[in-house]
């Protein structure tokens, strides 16, 4: 967890470059002049290559926007202002400008027939904006001295209060995290969510624009007095547990155990670019390498060299973490092996960060930025993609997944935030049809999965919520909200971030950049422990220990998801459910297993799943009961006539169904066959007999077949 940054500043003396006869000119690396063009009537204002640096786009004092390619070429005018246009700045995709119109903002599309956005940003001019390929949000500043968060709709997220003087620049960090703002005299760090890290006043005059390095360590300014300056982001903070490491100076970095204060100093040849603290290792990437350190040894790294230095994300499991430059994905276990490299088509590693990719100690999953909808899942061994290769695909675009962290690989989940701000739950390994993603929440503006338990925390609307056994959703839909905990987030203030969920602690970051920490209760993570090694005896004495209604509900889940039915009817009697002890006690009296697994199926929802139980085991009439007492009138028909079984049986029952109600028939294909069928309900109660005691005798066959295997 990133909790401080500071930034240091330096100036340096340059010859300054001037465009006020309405030219631009195209330089090489090593600062030679290749071209200049004649761009504009009047000065040219601004000036932005797309992300790819295939087009250039330029602004100017005859409010005109031009493209041009990279060789200097006219492609089109595309605006044409009654005003000077100030600052230009390219969409995420390169499909859309971003430009200044006085108070105004104005987005526009490249598709001729796409309408364009705008809206009043600012009660004085506009002097710079900027707009983040990570994150999608834009920046804008201007005289009326302050600078704004925006979302791409043209929804305000952040206001800042007034400086002294106009706010001239404004320019966002590659990763998207943090952005700094120039005015005069005047540098500051923000996150980017508004509020402010840090603020130096370096003797400079107005800050007129402002560059990241691509590492997004280092940072230069053009200033009015003619200096360039240029600022080193330091004071970088993580914690995780008893430790606290900060990045004390570019090449290095102090631990700190809060417990007994002891303390490490870690040196790198080179300054560092990323790092990441969890799971007991710390993850530290420089311009050249990567080290990899154990919280019990600081003193003795695992070091590997890497292929770029620019690496934008470092992403922590329990038994591996993954790194993303500028040319892919790479997941390395923490003995520095590669161990694979995930990739998909049209894959941009530039705008991947932490709410787009996750990872777990088995699967690795990342949003699609072409199509938002679309998440590829990945196994984290291979680096093949999961099943037969299709992405998760959610009905709307996707904002933040999450997978969680602990049990085996077969159970593994993937929680999901879309754009209406809904949690969704779905199985990675999608084993049921029906149920292929399940709304587990509403409004939720950020989550978390816990680091030891597959515990789920959220902040949704103005309440705080724990989804203790989310995987309830799939094993009884009634139980869900019977395993949460809530308790009102007004503590958090508004737009709060959940950092992370370690142990029982919950660390979010409030708007104005402070820190609370919210304690949940251990029961649920031991419950968790006890599930998983199957000590059912040691969770109901927890249970009646903790005399908690929610505890008992994650159990009654628990025990059904593993089949333990003895431990789910005593949860169930606990939190008075009678109904589905009930159901419970006749699973338990069902003469064969696979009647009793097709009944705890039926009980989860999966009634195709326990109809494809039934019919392998041959148990034909009880798949055709099964879908009788569903009222699945058809399909109990359709099945009886392909099996040319009890069709009378289906059409007894559907005959008391309506006389039940005094309705006449009116199905075509059950008046086609009920002429010349006639129902004797002695009959049929004799056939049903004959199958129970036909599967009860199957069952005992393969129980004696089975003691005598085992013997052998």
């Amino acid at each position: 967890m990133i909790s401080c940054l500071l930034s240091i500043v330096i100036t340096v003396k340059i010859q300054h470059v001037s465009y006020s006869e309405g030219k631009f000119h195209l330089a090489s690396k090593m600062g030679r002049i290749e071209k200049s063009v004649e761009a504009h009537k009047g000065a040219v204002l601004a000036g932005r290559w797309n992300y790819d640096g295939t087009a250039l786009i330029t602004a100017g004092e005859d409010g005109q926007i031009k493209i041009w390619s990279k060789s200097g070429m006219l492609r089109s005018t595309l605006a044409q202002q009654g005003s000077p246009v100030y600052s230009v700045a390219w969409g995420p995709d390169s499909d859309r400008i971003l430009y200044t119109s006085g108070r105004l903002l104005i987005i526009k599309p490249l598709q001729p027939s796409a309408k364009l956005l705008q809206w009043k940003a600012h009660e004085g001019i506009i002097l710079k904006v900027d707009w983040n390929s990570v994150n999608d949000l834009i920046l804008s500043s201007g005289e009326d001295c302050k600078y704004k968060v925006w979302d791409s709709y043209g929804r305000l997220l952040y206001t800042s209060s007034s400086h002294d003087y106009p706010v001239t620049s404004v320019s966002w960090s590659p990763d998207g995290e943090v952005f700094a703002v120039g005015s005069f005299n005047t540098l500051r760090l923000c996150d980017k969510t508004g509020w402010s890290y840090a603020l130096e006043k370096p003797n400079t005059g107005s800050v007129f624009s402002l560059a990241w390095s691509a590492d997004g360590t280092q940072l230069a300014g053009a200033c009015g007095n003619g200096h360039v300056i240029f600022a080193h982001v330091v004071e970088q903070r993580w914690e995780w547990r008893s430790f606290e490491i900060t990045l004390t100076k570019r090449r290095t970095m102090q631990v700190r155990n809060v417990v007994n204060d002891a303390g490490d100093v870690l040196e790198f040849r080179d300054r560092v670019i990323k790092a990441s603290l969890a799971h007991g290792h710390l993850v530290v990437t420089t311009s050249l390498q990567c080290y990899v350190y154990s919280a019990t040894n600081w003193n003795t790294p695992l070091i590997f060299d890497l292929k770029e230095g620019t690496v934008s994300l470092i992403v922590q499991a329990e038994k591996h973490f993954l790194l993303v430059d500028g040319t892919g994905v790479y997941v390395f276990s923490y003995e520095g092996r590669l161990i694979s490299t995930p990739r998909f088509p049209g894959m941009r590693t530039d705008i991947l960060n932490a709410q787009s990719v996750s990872l777990s100690n088995d699967t690795i999953a990342i949003r699609d930025k072409s199509d938002e909808k679309v998440i590829f899942l990945f196994d984290a061994l291979t680096g093949k993609a999961l099943g037969d290769g299709k992405p998760l695909t959610h009905k709307m675009e996707v904002v933040e997944i999450a997978l969680d962290q602990c049990g085996p690989s077969s159970d593994r989940k993937i929680a999901v935030i879309d754009k209406n701000r809904d949690l969704y739950l779905t199985a990675v390994h999608r084993l049921y049809r029906e149920h292929n993603i399940c709304k587990i929440g509403t409004m939720v503006h950020t989550m978390a999965w816990n680091d030891s338990a597959n515990i789920l925390c959220g902040i949704q609307d103005t309440q705080f919520t724990v989804w203790h056994y989310p995987s309830a959703v799939f094993t009884d839909k009634d139980l869900l909200p019977k395993t949460l905990y809530m308790k009102d987030a007004s503590e958090f203030s508004r737009a709060p971030h959940i950092l992370n969920y370690v142990g029982t602690q919950v660390t979010v970051r409030r708007c104005d950049g402070s820190l609370v920490y919210s304690s949940v209760s251990p029961y649920p993570a031991l419950l968790h422990e006890y599930s998983a090694s199957s000590r059912w005896e040691d969770a109901l004495r927890l249970c009646r220990f903790a005399k908690d209604q929610s505890l008992w509900a994650c159990l009654a889940g628990m025990a059904m998801a593993n089949r333990e039915l003895t431990t789910a009817e005593v949860a169930y009697a606990a939190i008075g459910e009678v109904d589905k002890v009930q159901y419970i006690n006749s699973i338990k009296d069902m003469p064969s297993k696979e009647s009793s697994v097709a009944h705890m199926l039926l009980f989860s929802g999966h009634v195709q799943e326990a109809e494809a139980t039934l019919l392998q085991a041959g148990l034909v009439y009880q798949t055709i009961q099964v879908h009788i007492n569903l009222y699945n009138w058809d399909r109990a028909l359709e099945l009886a006539v392909k099996h040319k079984t009890h069709v009378d049986t289906v059409l007894a029952y559907r005959l008391k169904f309506l006389q039940d109600f005094s309705k006449k028939e009116t199905n075509k294909r059950f008046m086609q066959y009920a002429d010349g069928v006639e129902v004797d309900w002695e009959k049929i109660q004799a056939k049903v007999e004959m199958e129970l005691v036909k599967e009860r005798e199957k069952a005992a066959t393969t129980s004696v077949r089975s003691s005598l295997a085992s013997r052998r």
